[in-house]
């Protein structure tokens, strides 16, 4: 056999693809839009949720790429930002997307969009040229842009007007209707010992010294906050109830808002006075009681082995 004289080739003139294969299960999603929009900030809201994401990819690309990660079984899902700096490679999108749609990929096109008016004031504030600008005005290279993604934008599965959104609005926008997830706030529980330092990441500290210290019972003393004996006496200790139900209460309230300031994680310390006893077994059960109200949560025990 000899080869094809006239190969197919992408509008770019790039050699397309003759033999597919299959990428199923694979989730594409071509993340693009106007300059200016909220792309990066986009793509860095993807990243955050597990998404792979590659920014500024020539089109004719994303089937090697799509390849090179799902055999190396590293991802399922693909984020690639692509937009007017890819010139002429930009013609090749659409072929693009039907060759990796014939091999089972999923593929969305989500196009980020704003008015004319908000795109020059973030440009003038950002004091920065458009990328299309050269040497006319920021408005005409505005304008210029508009015309060369008219046909994605016109074919896009998602188009998002981010003129009235602030940062905060597009994360949530984009973790529900891109990403299709709900966002969960991760908290971080750990217990330490005050003798040995505060934690330096501590978004709020609680204080259980005033608890009765197992360390004073020679029974208790070898043992730590995760042994059922001293998890009884200090869960079981004058006061103890009373103020795993009254933080617990204070920090849904607070969690709960957390989520609206794109915040993804929060560390809370509970500290006794070596770490070993006390506040371990109320950061277990802290910890497990927050769990019940929906989040994420990590216990961990930074001084148990110290106290």
């Amino acid at each position: 056999m000899t080869d094809d004289p006239h190969p197919p080739t992408y509008p770019s003139g790039i050699p397309r693809p003759t033999s597919l294969l299959r990428g199923d299960g694979a989730e594409v999603l071509v993340l693009t839009g106007m300059s200016g929009a909220g792309r990066t900030r986009a793509a860095a809201v993807l990243a955050d949720l597990g998404w792979y994401v590659v920014d500024n990819l020539p089109p004719h690309l994303m089937g090697d790429l799509v390849d090179s990660l799902l055999g190396r079984g590293s991802t399922r899902k693909l984020a690639v930002v692509v937009d007017a700096r890819g010139g002429a490679f930009l013609e090749d999108l659409g072929p693009v997307v039907e060759d990796l749609q014939l091999r089972g990929v999923a593929v969305r096109t989500a196009f980020l969009d704003a008015s004319d008016d908000t795109l020059v004031r973030r440009f003038e504030e950002a004091r920065r040229p458009h990328p299309l600008q050269a040497d006319g005005t920021l408005l005409e290279g505005i304008r210029r842009e508009r015309e060369l993604v008219s046909a994605i934008r016109r074919g896009a599965d998602h188009v998002i007007d981010t003129s009235r959104l602030n940062v905060h609005q597009l994360r949530e926008v984009i973790t529900a209707e891109i990403a299709s997830q709900v966002p969960q706030l991760h908290v971080n529980v750990q217990s330490f010992g005050f003798k040995n330092g505060l934690p330096v990441d501590a978004d709020f500290v609680a204080d259980v010294r005033f608890l009765a210290n197992p360390h004073w019972d020679p029974a208790l003393r070898p043992l730590t906050g995760l042994d059922a004996p001293v998890r009884e006496h200090v869960l079981t200790g004058l006061g103890a109830q009373e103020f795993i139900d009254g933080y617990t209460e204070v920090l849904d309230g607070v969690l709960q808002r957390y989520r609206a300031h794109d915040k993804p994680s929060v560390t809370v310390g509970v500290g006794c006075t070596g770490g070993k006893h006390r506040s371990v077994a109320i950061a277990e059960e802290l910890g497990r009681r927050l769990q019940e109200r929906g989040y994420a949560v990590r216990v961990s025990h930074r001084d148990r082995t110290l106290g």
